[in-house]
């Protein structure tokens, strides 16, 4: 189940990272040409933060139950991962950022939503894609930098 469960999260990064984008040139887009909410940047939104939360499940899935690091990394506490590079990337950085991540995208979804005017539905959603979207970028296990991580799972 492990392997699965890897292999879904690996590629369930790329929906993330798309449909981020996509919701994203659309806040902004909506935000500087001032145009009015339409029901395409609503459902850009809710794919982006819907994926995020299948993102997040599949992660929990893995730190809590199937990941050797997830469960080394609590095994030993988090005083002898904090000494291990991998096991304090996997076992803190990635968990903690990632989940900010979903609560950025989260935040930024609820108050476009309940932002009155058009522009200030566009300008929030931007602001709180854009803060998720960093995130995610920055603790996605880039395998251009770490061979060992590749890009695309099979």
């Amino acid at each position: 189940m492990y392997p699965t469960v890897l292999l879904l999260h690996s590629w369930t990064r790329w929906l993330v990272v798309v449909f981020g984008l996509i919701a994203l040139f659309r806040a902004f887009g909506g935000w500087q040409g001032r145009r009015p909410w339409a029901g395409a940047d609503n459902g850009m939104g809710a794919a982006f933060v819907g994926s995020m939360h299948l993102q997040l499940l599949l992660g929990l899935l893995l730190y809590f139950g199937l990941s050797p690091l997830g469960l080394k990394a609590m095994e030993n506490g988090m005083g002898a991962a904090m000494k291990d590079p991998q096991l304090r990337f996997w076992g803190v950085e990635h968990i903690i950022t990632m989940v900010l991540a979903v609560v950025a995208a989260q935040v930024g979804r609820s108050l476009s939503k309940r932002a009155t005017d058009p522009v200030l539905k566009h300008k929030k959603a931007f602001i709180w894609f854009a803060i998720a979207l960093v995130l995610v970028l920055l603790m996605i296990p880039w395998g251009i930098w770490n061979p060992a991580r590749p890009l695309f799972r099979v």
